[in-house]
């Protein structure tokens, strides 16, 4: 992330030794807590809507690699689960004439745009991410102007082709939660088997057999039952589970079936 007038100088000259010029991330980061999902966005200091966190890619550096970065500089938590999702190519999917040249001269001191690495037609690849909202500390840098969660069912119409990306990545991650353990960053260390119900029907966006979804998981060995209960009042004390994290790193590497 770029702090100060300086850095982004140097980005717009010199951004193209360092980074792969016209290939960019664009990263979905899902919040999860207490049955809310949420997403998080970013408004750009020259341009008025909000848009999807993302960035360049260093020659030095993997796509997942770039992806960890860009997710860690908005949120402040590395290594969450992350998965590629969809490459988005299309000729006007970003659309120049929406930036203020005027902003864009204050900001930069840099008068010509069309001459820019960063003016061209730019092909991204859309990664998605699940966290504990909970748990973030959201980062702005000299270039954006806000960054904060926004419920799901009540996004903001957004840049560029944005809404498109946010709509296959919400696609693919509902997809993969029947292919992939994801819970681990957003549940405490001991859950009840209720509040790993709740997750993935706020996940899915859809209700899920309270009697038998929990069993699948248990009987593919990802859940252990422990020796002790949660009181959560008269008559109610819920046994708790924890992740058995070897069976659960297995399955993000190998797949499972939960259906």
């Amino acid at each position: 992330m770029m702090q100060t007038e300086e850095e982004l100088k140097d980005f717009i000259l010199n951004g193209h030794l360092y980074y792969i010029p016209h290939v960019s991330i664009d990263c979905a980061i899902f919040g999860y807590h207490e049955c809310q999902l949420k997403l998080l966005l970013i408004k750009h200091r020259n341009i008025d809507g909000w848009c999807l966190p993302g960035g360049y890619i260093k020659r030095t550096e993997k796509l997942v690699e770039a992806a960890n970065r860009n997710v860690k500089d908005r949120t402040g938590i590395d290594n969450l689960f992350l998965q590629q999702f969809k490459t988005f190519g299309d000729p006007d999917r970003i659309q120049f004439n929406k930036f203020d040249k005027k902003k864009w001269l204050e900001l930069t001191g840099i008068n010509s745009l069309e001459q820019s690495w960063l003016f061209n037609q730019t092909i991204s690849v859309g990664f998605y991410a699940i966290t504990d909202f909970s748990q973030t500390v959201l980062q702005t840098d000299i270039t954006t102007a806000e960054c904060a969660w926004f419920d799901i069912d009540n996004l903001p119409n957004l840049e560029y082709d944005h809404n498109d990306m946010v709509r296959d990545a919400l696609h693919t991650m509902r997809v993969h939660l029947y292919h992939y353990p994801i819970g681990l960053n957003m549940l405490p260390e001991k859950f009840t088997l209720s509040e790993i119900h709740a997750l993935y029907e706020t996940l899915l966006g859809k209700k899920l057999d309270i009697s038998n979804f929990p069993k699948k998981l248990t009987s593919l060995g990802l859940l252990k039952k422990l020796d002790e209960k949660r009181s959560i009042g008269a008559h109610r004390s819920p046994h708790l589970y924890s992740f058995d994290k070897g069976k659960y790193e297995l399955a993000l590497n190998e797949g499972l079936v939960l259906s």
